[in-house]
């Protein structure tokens, strides 16, 4: 029985990157990870589109667009949600997190889920350090292993 998996390198990757502004102190140092997790599988700089959003309640919009051009084999999402005083941070989380899901399903376009959701901004800045723990590098290899996995089952219909 065949087993597929995702490959690395993928230089013929087009990659979106949709950043949240909001916590840009975190958000930025994820884009740089996603950036560096992109540069380790290979994905040319000039294959890479950053689309920068106010939020993370904004993602999955900017998203499910950039999905919609089909000029994208994968869309990172990355954002910072600390948790406050309200339930403010439960509505956003969930919402963020099951638009992304929504349109990846919808388009068929992988999409990972880098939107970090802690309790404090220490917790934050501990998932967005440099290196590969870096939460921005990872979704950019997962997302890098789920576009080429779908190429190799897209091939094989």
């Amino acid at each position: 029985m065949p087993e597929l998996a995702g490959t690395r390198p993928a230089p013929d990757l087009r990659v979106a990157i949709v950043v949240a502004r909001f916590n840009d102190f975190v958000t930025d140092r994820l884009l740089r990870g996603a950036r560096a997790g992109l540069a380790a599988a290979g994905v040319p700089d000039a294959q890479v589109t950053v689309l920068r959003v106010p939020g993370a309640f904004e993602v999955p919009v900017a998203a499910r667009r950039a999905a919609d051009t089909r000029r994208f084999d994968a869309v990172v999402c990355l954002g910072c949600l600390i948790k406050g005083a309200t339930p403010h941070f439960e509505y956003i989380a969930s919402a963020c997190a099951h638009g992304i899901a929504e349109a990846a399903s919808a388009t068929g376009v992988p999409m990972t889920f880098g939107v970090l959701t802690t309790y404090s901004a220490e917790e934050a800045l501990e998932r967005a350090a440099d290196g590969p723990a870096n939460k921005g590098y990872e979704a950019a290899l997962a997302a890098v292993e789920m576009a080429t996995l779908l190429r190799q089952l897209d091939a094989r219909t």
